[in-house]
């Protein structure tokens, strides 16, 4: 998710398409937080990791 985000950043700057910018914000911001819960040993959806 994070890996995706990033991508969906760099086209949107690329390309100046806004809505791209921000869904590449939003992914990236959850990707994180997941990440971190995941990485503290919290289980996130019923499960030890997110993917």
């Amino acid at each position: 998710m994070i890996l995706v985000g990033l991508i969906l950043l760099l086209i949107g700057f690329l390309t100046g398409v806004s809505i791209i910018w921000t869904i590449g914000i939003v992914l990236l911001v959850i990707g994180a937080v997941l990440w971190i819960l995941g990485a503290v040993g919290h289980s996130v959806g019923g499960r030890a990791h997110y993917w």
